[in-house]
């Protein structure tokens, strides 16, 4: 059982009580810039032990009759066939697939909103697919001088040129499918078109990461450091929370360098700032819910060297530049950590040199470490999987849990039929023969109700595993890293 360093009910409480006192704070009307992910977090749950993937949205549900969702995109994204790298779809997509979720959970998507619009043709196909599902579309513009020139761009020449998105709700909160979408410009054009009607509306940030109320070098800040080393981001003290109230609060480099900015639009705007800090934009409230410092503390300084090892990959793969593993070995240092703290990584190469071939080692989160060396019939990591589960239904190593008379004519059917050069059964392979012989083996069934429990294991391949592979593990919630080398 993962053991608990976060106390997610209290969380979802004193997350929705303080953006209730935030709209109030204003008057009329909040809009609130929700960066990172609505649900599927995974990086939150991982270095938040408790934390669940979809407890933003479930926070948001609590607010659900107050709020509409105000969607985001890029205009040149849409143009480019921008993709996300978790879901590998386009952004355009992505909106289409958030709509259907966020209808699907009970709220109201008001509209959706084109930043930096200027007529492109795959922009104009894709309103007119938005109007024919009934969502309103608006168009913002670029504004020459973009953020720098304050006068222009509040005043009729700038905002005043983006269309004024209608909204009947006292929480918009505005969310994108990824960075760069311009939800902070969305918002702050919605409050100069608001200011203008006599609409008493104010902005606030939401998001997780830097926990603004832990310290600079704490590893849950340093864990969220290590997620964005490829995007030049940095954690850093607030120089205006400590400058204004004496007090240390950590930031990040992108919010601190806008903030003079964003502090003289919001003055023009609303005549007043009601902010001195970026710190205090925000309404994260994940600090004060940690409920086991060690256990949280040991998650992050684990998912730091996790990070290394998917930067690694990236590296080999030619997406990232080798300075990111070297801002990764930097942040290791810093909090004197190394590979060898993962657990699951010394047994996979053991047993590699042992049998000269790839290997995986697992560790479940109840500390039973099992490995799995590639054979004729199964792979390394299908192995691992099938090793693990023998031992957490307490089976013994020596019984087959598949029997061969089940393998081999898939392998036959993988070789003769489907085109394959491996005939070894992958890990999704494996559950599906798992789940087949369950119907007639009472062992091979008992073998199959363990699946729950690999939730928040540890893997660790010699190779690099396969796409399907990694996804399948993925799925089970086991958490991956291999090293960067082919079979």
């Amino acid at each position: 059982m993962e053991k608990r360093g976060f106390d997610n009910k209290k969380y979802l409480e004193m997350q929705s009580d303080k953006i209730l006192e935030r709209i109030k704070m204003f008057g009329d009307k909040l809009y609130l810039e929700f960066g990172g992910k609505l649900f599927d977090d995974y990086h939150a749950s991982r270095v938040l032990p408790g934390f669940e993937p979809d407890s933003k949205i479930k926070m948001l549900s609590q607010l659900k009759d107050q709020a509409e969702i105000l969607i985001v995109i890029n205009a040149n994204d849409i143009e480019k066939n921008k993709r996300r790298s978790d879901l590998g779809i386009t952004y355009d997509l992505d909106v289409l697939r958030l709509i259907d979720i966020f209808v699907d959970k009970g709220f109201y998507v008001g509209s959706v909103v084109l930043t930096r619009y200027a007529s492109q043709p795959s922009v104009e196909a894709f309103a007119n697919r938005l109007n024919m599902r009934g969502i309103r579309v608006y168009k913002h513009y670029a504004i020459e001088g973009y953020p720098s020139e304050v006068e222009k761009i509040v005043s009729d020449e700038g905002y005043g040129k983006n269309e004024y998105v209608v909204t009947t709700r006292p929480l918009v909160v505005v969310t994108a499918p990824g960075p760069g979408s311009g939800k902070m410009a969305t918002c702050l054009s919605q409050l100069y078109h608001e200011n203008k009607r006599g609409v008493k509306a104010g902005y606030a940030k939401y998001e997780t990461f830097p926990v603004w109320n832990l310290p600079l070098n704490h590893p849950v800040n340093a864990a969220y450091e290590a997620a964005t080393a490829d995007l030049n981001d940095m954690n850093m003290i607030d120089p205006f929370h400590l400058e204004n109230y004496g007090e240390m609060a950590v930031n990040y480099n992108r919010d601190v360098e806008i903030f003079p900015v964003l502090s003289a639009m919001l003055s023009k705007i609303m005549g007043e700032s009601p902010y001195k800090s970026p710190t205090d934009m925000g309404v994260n409230m994940a600090g004060y819910c940690i409920i086991d410092p060690d256990v949280v503390n040991e998650a992050s300084k684990q998912e730091i060297v996790r990070r290394y090892y998917s930067a690694q990959l990236e590296v080999r793969r030619g997406v990232i530049g080798k300075e990111v593993i070297s801002k990764l070995e930097i942040l290791m240092q810093r909090l004197h950590i190394s590979i060898n703290d993962r657990a699951v990584v010394a047994p996979a190469l053991e047993l590699e040199k042992r049998t000269n071939g790839p290997c995986c080692a697992l560790q479940t989160s109840d500390g039973i470490m099992v490995t799995g060396k590639t054979g004729k019939l199964l792979g390394a990591s299908a192995a691992a999987l099938l090793n693990a589960l023998k031992a957490l239904a307490g089976i013994d190593d020596e019984i087959d849990l598949i029997s061969s008379k089940v393998i081999e004519p898939i392998q036959k059917l993988k070789v003769n039929h489907m085109g394959s050069v491996n005939p070894r059964l992958h890990t999704d392979e494996v559950l599906l023969s798992l789940a087949v012989s369950a119907a007639t083996d009472d062992t091979a069934k008992l073998a199959l109700e363990q699946l729950g429990k690999l939730k928040g294991a540890q893997l660790h391949s010699s190779v690099i595993l396969s796409v399907v592979d990694e996804n399948t593990l993925k799925k089970l919630g086991i958490n991956v890293t291999s090293e960067p080398k082919r079979q």
